[in-house]
């Protein structure tokens, strides 16, 4: 009998093994003690981040998704790499994550989000919030077969994307644009400092390296904006550290201890764009909440 119980016993487990997938274990979290993985907030980044989310929307249901899970799912997957449809089971739904990414994204959430960090880190810095000096770069990645547009970079060598970033003397991002890897710089660069006037009035100085050297780029920013183009050129191929370049290469650096920016896996460009400026919001959040 107590054969036959036991194999009852693994028979009923066995069975609800493969029958209780619908009963996600979601994490309900509370403070620090729930943490369970390194990327998710702290309280302290939490309550940066908690006022600046946008409210449940009026009418209908209330809200019951927990929106600090949401953001550590995204953080999540953004440091791991992992697929959406492969989040662990503590998280919420990768349709609920998924949901919230897109809409945030379509709202501009996480582009204010960013902005609001940074401006508290200079604040933080003792500096004024506008920069005066800024620096930009591009870096040419590979594409994988999910699809979406794309060119090759024949300078590289590589069949992909490129990521054009403006940063200032800290390293920390103002804007960034992914383009086809067939874009020249110089191209790029119009779209890319385009409309930072507004948001950035004290820029006075645009530093970057001799694959933006151009005259016509030059004089559009003189006449358009009233910035001056300061191209950094290398004397000897060999690397050596010129001027302020190395600032940019090592936010490039930064944003690549994320495994989801190792390759461009988005379709489009606007979510590449997107998991970009979400991972400068987590350097941010670890600045601001180090203290």
């Amino acid at each position: 009998m107590l054969i036959i119980g036991g194999s009852q016993l693994l028979k009923r487990v066995f069975e609800k093994s493969f029958t209780c997938t619908d009963y996600r274990r979601v994490m309900r979290i509370r403070n620090d003690v729930d943490k369970l993985y390194d990327t998710d907030l702290t309280d302290a980044a939490w309550s940066l981040i908690a006022p600046i989310l946008p409210a449940g929307r009026t009418g209908g249901r209330p809200r019951k998704t927990n929106l600090r899970a949401v953001l550590n799912a995204i953080f999540y997957l953004l440091r791991t790499g992992c697929q959406w449809r492969l989040l662990p089971q503590e998280f919420p739904s990768w349709n609920t994550v998924y949901h919230y990414f897109r809409s945030w994204k379509d709202d501009g959430v996480w582009t204010c989000l960013q902005r609001s960090m940074y401006q508290q880190v200079r604040r933080q810095a003792r500096r004024a919030i506008c920069p005066s000096v800024v620096i930009m770069d591009g870096q040419s990645v590979k594409t994988t077969e999910r699809g979406g547009i794309r060119g090759f970079d024949a300078h590289k060598r590589v069949k992909g994307r490129k990521r054009h970033i403006v940063v200032d003397i800290f390293g920390l991002l103002i804007a960034c644009r992914v383009e086809p890897a067939d874009i020249s710089d110089r191209k790029a660069a119009v779209l890319l400092l385009g409309g930072l006037a507004p948001l950035f009035p004290n820029i006075r100085t645009v530093i970057a390296d001799a694959g933006h050297q151009s005259i016509k780029l030059a004089r559009y920013l003189l006449r358009q904006e009233g910035w001056r183009l300061q191209i950094v050129r290398r004397r000897q191929r060999a690397f050596k550290i010129t001027g302020l370049t190395w600032i940019v290469e090592r936010s490039f650096a930064w944003l690549c201890r994320n495994r989801r920016l190792s390759k461009d896996y988005e379709y489009g460009v606007q979510s590449s764009e997107t998991l970009i400026e979400i991972a400068s919001t987590r350097l941010l959040l670890n600045r601001l909440a180090r203290t």
